[in-house]
């Protein structure tokens, strides 16, 4: 079954990894067995990890663009906890430790509690699947992730009524993650969604990119994506998610409320008080191009926001 949003065309492995690669893998895989395991990238080993963790039905939502390259996704990055450089992450985010990992989920819900990751990705209950999906900050990716809906992990907690957002927070290891000793952001880093943003479908906890398990630099184990909000809502290494009634701190709204609301959705006609929204850059080129309402998925989210004010609510 396929999730086709934007009339998109279906997602195949050999989208995101070179073809001839993609068919030998596919072979070896085939004579183990797992021809199941879904897209095929980085090692065999990788794919027989997701195909043994989850049972992997294969879904598509597509940017009708090429992947931006994996020494691109992996190699530039903002994770503050390892440095404010770019490369940073990169170079130090291999020191961190994603095994084993466990999640608390605290608050408004019936079922609150530490949850180990095997946990929230037991087999059969929750199914991986592929998204091609634009990713944009003050540049902008399409980064073919591994992961699945958000909501339907926060379901299996039994939100109650009055649980209107959700608040998560990333790892905090300050004997490992060189970053938290400089002040950037009041420490561990928060991001919050309403409800209605976090149960929609292309709100999603990746698990990997490219077919391999998620990079420590990407936010490895676990990681959220929003791909019509502006990349510092995609929160990484998530330690503890929470069922709020009232509107949570997030850690960027915190240090400078001016600069970055608790929405931030993309929106070319509210800049920045530094610079212009307007223009975005793809990582790979040198022009700038126009930044799209929502980063292009107005159709999907743009009812999320029917009569609100934009420019207040940024």
């Amino acid at each position: 079954m396929l999730i086709r949003i934007r009339k998109s065309h279906e997602l195949r492995d050999a989208d995101v990894t070179p073809e001839t690669l993609y068919k030998s893998r596919r072979e070896v895989l085939k004579t183990m067995g797992l021809a199941t395991a879904g897209a095929i990238g980085g090692s065999v080993i990788a794919g027989e990890a997701f195909a043994a963790r989850l049972s992997y039905k294969e879904r598509a939502i597509t940017a009708d663009e090429p992947s931006t390259s994996h020494d691109a996704i992996t190699g530039y990055n903002n994770f503050y906890e390892f440095g404010t450089d770019k490369s940073d992450p990169a170079r130090y985010a291999g020191a961190m430790k994603t095994s084993p990992w466990s999640v608390r989920v605290e608050g408004e819900c019936a079922r609150p509690g530490a949850y180990t990751l095997e946990d929230i990705l037991k087999p059969h209950a929750l199914e991986e699947r592929i998204y091609r999906l634009r990713c944009v900050e003050a540049w902008s990716m399409v980064i073919p992730w591994v992961g699945f809906p958000l909501g339907d992990l926060l379901k299996r907690f039994e939100p109650a009524n009055n649980a209107k957002y959700i608040q998560f927070e990333t790892l905090a290891d300050r004997e490992r993650m060189r970053g938290l000793s400089f002040p950037v952001l009041d420490w561990p880093y928060v991001e919050g969604l309403r409800m209605d943003e976090a149960m929609h479908p292309l709100a999603i906890l990746a698990v990997g990119l490219y077919g391999e398990d998620l990079p420590n630099q990407n936010g490895a184990p676990l990681r959220l994506v929003v791909p019509w909000k502006y990349g510092y809502k995609s929160i990484k290494s998530i330690v503890a998610i929470r069922f709020v009634e009232k509107e949570p701190a997030t850690s960027w709204n915190v240090s400078a409320p001016r600069e970055y609301g608790f929405y931030s959705n993309v929106n070319p006609e509210v800049d920045h008080p530094r610079w212009s929204q307007a223009t975005e850059r793809r990582i790979g080129e040198f022009r700038r191009r126009p930044t799209l309402m929502f980063n292009g998925y107005g159709d999907e989210v743009s009812h999320l926001y029917a009569n609100m004010d934009l420019r207040k609510f940024y």
